[in-house]
């Protein structure tokens, strides 16, 4: 090989070249179907591993190389350092990528979602691939950066909604365009999560740090807090500082095929409503309620796009069952989602799975959506390797998982703003909110201090001022803790 050839352009030359064969002689097959040489297979590191991480490391596993681990605990992480002993270990991925950045092809991020921007916008800068676990990012702003980012390094990514791959999300799709349920201008979803504890008190006081975390990396570019063990592991999801409640961990699977089917864009109006709201940590339960405008140049004879609404709940509040339901049906109470059509009412489950009509008609729709047979991790390494001029785009491919993501966060916003009783309007092109001003305060509770004394119920609830606009800004795009930065925005 010309030594002016870079490893990459080789995989995907050789990768683009072997998808263009359909039918490969026998004595062939041996060199394209499991029998690949070393420089064929691409070098993954992961980080973030205990979790998800290991779920996905896995699924790769069997055909790529797996070179580096990284983890901040690694009592949680020890299992999987021990199943793949060929991968050198890491506490800190910033001197992963220091130390092994030029032999690292592709990333896989599956850490707490506060960090997922910062770890996946470096190594894109380094003309890493990724692969990020839902939700993309914890806001607005990093959402569209790893946008732009993956536009401007040609990187492959995909983000880790794996029922973006499935058959339900493209046959939702197929309907939708063939206008078998009409012109659509609402959608109702909802979660039964959260499944960890949410609408707590923060801790009066902290714990020691266990020797096998390090609760510094933990924390990374958010504020640090003394630790507790209700952060961490896995619990983080409900607290403000590292997660994003039930919304971020389950509408990217439940919100994809209404985003992708509707062929939504940025919202223009949103509302939230919840249990009592804390500053730190997420309520037991919310809803929210989005409003998108409507897309006329994507009109066809057979459909129209108008304005749509989508109503959000979780906390095991269900949308009400819809006018005809028939007795043998249940929705699905892990994410029911139901689009409510001119024509007709199509209804289907979390991930986009068995989607059926309320009619009870089959339809018969040609196919819009690629096929996918790889599965969600292998479908992206197979991005990977192909030449990003010809590059077929991966199932959450960051073009739509950016945008969509901003969807899903903007939940999250509508909820922490509802004090100010008032919807919201939204700039997507310029990320801000153009009906807060400078005077608008509302309060939010630190802490619930219910007790009984003596017989008697006391109300005692801790609440600070906050100022609209600034604590808007600040949710829309982080201000890091210091010595933590992110890329540029392109």
């Amino acid at each position: 090989m010309n030594n002016k050839v870079s490893r990459r352009t080789f995989l995907g030359t050789t990768a683009t070249a072997a998808a263009a064969f359909t039918v490969i002689p026998n004595h062939a097959m041996g060199s394209v179907l499991g029998h690949k040489a070393p420089s064929d297979k691409l070098n993954i590191a992961v980080v973030g591993i205990g979790g998800m991480g290991n779920a996905n490391l896995k699924a790769v596993r069997a055909t790529e190389n797996i070179v580096a681990l990284c983890d901040v605990d690694w009592k949680y992480s020890k299992k999987v350092f021990d199943e793949n002993p060929g991968a050198k270990k890491y506490w800190d991925w910033r001197k992963m990528y220091d130390e092994m950045g030029k032999s690292i092809d592709a990333v896989i991020v599956a850490t707490a979602d506060h960090t997922h921007a910062i770890i996946a916008a470096t190594a894109m800068t380094m003309g890493k691939h990724v692969y990020v676990q839902k939700p993309l990012t914890h806001s607005v702003y990093e959402s569209r950066l790893l946008t732009k980012l993956a536009v401007k390094y040609k990187v492959a990514t995909q983000m880790g909604n794996q029922g973006s791959s499935g058959a339900g999300v493209r046959q939702i799709c197929d309907w939708i365009a063939a206008g078998e349920i009409g012109d659509v201008k609402r959608v109702d979803c909802a979660t039964n999560r959260p499944i960890w504890p949410q609408g707590l008190n923060t801790p009066r006081q902290g714990m020691w740090v266990p020797e096998t975390l390090n609760w510094d990396l933990f924390t990374g570019p958010a504020k640090l807090v003394p630790y507790h063990e209700i952060y961490h592991p896995w619990n983080w999801r409900g607290w403000w500082n590292y997660g994003t409640g039930a919304l971020g961990d389950m509408a990217c699977h439940i919100m994809h095929p209404i985003f992708k089917g509707l062929k939504l864009g940025y919202p223009t109006k949103v509302q939230g409503s919840s249990t009592l709201l804390l500053t730190d940590c997420a309520p037991t339960a919310q809803s929210v309620r989005l409003v998108f405008p409507a897309r006329t140049e994507l009109n066809t004879k057979k459909v129209k796009y108008p304005e749509v609404e989508i109503f959000w709940t979780d906390g095991g509040i269900t949308p009400l069952i819809p006018k005809g339901m028939p007795k043998d049906r249940r929705l699905d109470i892990d994410g029911p989602v139901i689009f409510h059509g001119s024509k007709d009412t199509l209804i289907c489950g979390c991930y986009g799975r068995d989607p059926w009509l309320l009619s009870g008609r089959v339809p018969v729709a040609p196919q819009t959506q690629r096929e996918i047979t790889l599965g969600h991790e292998m479908d992206w390494v197979r991005a990977c390797k192909e030449d990003a001029a010809t590059r077929v785009p991966t199932a959450s491919d960051f073009s739509e998982a950016g945008p969509f993501n901003e969807m899903v966060v903007m939940g999250v916003l509508a909820v922490r703003l509802q004090g100010l009783h008032k919807e919201l309007e939204w700039d997507g092109n310029n990320m801000q909110f153009t009906n807060i001003t400078d005077s608008d305060k509302f309060k939010v509770t630190v802490a619930d201090n219910f007790r009984i004394e003596d017989g008697d119920p006391k109300f005692d609830k801790d609440t600070i001022d906050v100022q609209a606009k600034s604590f808007a800004e600040e949710l829309i795009k982080h201000n890091y803790r210091d010595g933590w930065s992110l890329p540029a925005m392109p």
